[in-house]
């Protein structure tokens, strides 16, 4: 599909998956409005800045791309950047596993960075669909006993009191957004589609390290594409849950040892008992998208070549 003509939002647009996303709908002809960190302005001496660099290279970027500052905690602060645009896609949320504050530092601006950008679609006349990036993370976190046979599919939730007791505090700010996503959505008549990514690797457009990529880094276009087809497929409802298959730390470093030999990489991790048992998600609505996944093999392949690159790590 053309996006010639049309206008849409992606919020949080220097991250790891917003900056595919930028690319991508740049690729296909539409005009992207991003929100980047509230420290960053349209001033063109900042634009040029570590966070935006990347993405005001990127073809068509010079025509098509216009970038806002946008501060997940002030109320109406994406009122401006949601402001003409068709649709919009929300990705802007923390992501890191390690906090001293959960509350301030993730919860949240997860919590109410969703309900801001949310309002603002709210307050538009024109903006047909939302496109919420959530996580695995408010899928999978349960305390029911499950055995590795059993398939978890869209229709399953983190445990918030789970996610509490044992201090999942990322898990816990997506679980929590992504519930309050949904009911102010149905309460204003919003129509959002929600993917649900596992950990993401691949390539990297922005010059600093995501978690993702950062977790593959201390052991040495799946899902922005999944984005713009929740966009453009009318039919698509609801949540879609964005993973090739499940694996433990244990097999990955197994798959790097294999890729790299030369890379000096600890003969396991320390922590081999995974705290959720090993299990199957289901593929069947992400299909429905038209998606068609890399192996975790050539992910981690591809996240390899790209930290080198960027002189993340030496060969």
């Amino acid at each position: 599909m053309s996006g010639q003509g049309k206008t849409v939002c992606v919020t949080g647009g220097s991250g790891y998956i917003a900056s595919w996303l930028v690319k991508l709908l740049l690729q296909r002809d539409y005009t992207v409005r991003a929100s980047v960190q509230h420290d960053y302005t349209v001033r063109a001496s900042v634009l040029r800045t570590l966070k935006t660099e990347h993405l005001v290279a990127l073809d068509g970027a010079k025509e098509r791309l216009h970038l806002f500052k946008g501060n997940l905690l002030e109320e109406g602060s994406f009122d401006s950047v949601v402001d003409g645009c068709d649709d919009v896609f929300h990705t802007a949320s923390p992501c890191f596993f390690t906090t001293s504050d959960p509350q301030a530092e993730l919860i949240d601006p997860a919590l109410k960075g969703t309900l801001n950008v949310l309002g603002s679609c709210a307050k538009s006349p024109i903006v047909k669909r939302v496109v919420l990036t959530s996580s695995m993370a408010a899928v999978e976190c349960t305390s029911r006993p499950r055995t590795p046979e059993e398939i978890t599919d869209e229709t399953w939730f983190s445990d918030l009191e789970f996610c509490k007791e044992n201090k999942l505090w990322y898990h816990l700010s997506k679980t929590l957004a992504e519930d309050v996503a949904w009911k102010f959505a149905k309460e204003k008549g919003i129509d959002m589609v929600v993917i649900n990514p596992l950990v993401v690797v691949g390539p990297l457009l922005q010059p600093t390290l995501n978690s993702s990529a950062a977790a593959i880094l201390e052991l040495i276009n799946d899902v922005a594409n999944a984005h713009i087809q929740a966009y453009e497929i009318p039919s698509a409802s609801r949540r879609y849950c964005l993973v090739e298959r499940m694996a433990h730390f244990s097999e990955v470093v197994k798959i790097l040892h294999e890729l790299y030999p030369s890379f000096q990489l600890p003969e396991k991790v320390a922590d081999d008992k995974p705290y959720i048992l090993a299990k199957q998600v289901s593929k069947e609505k992400a299909k429905t998208l038209g998606i068609d996944f890399i192996s975790l093999e050539e992910g981690l392949k591809e996240t390899v070549e790209s930290l080198t690159e960027k002189k993340f790590v030496g060969m």
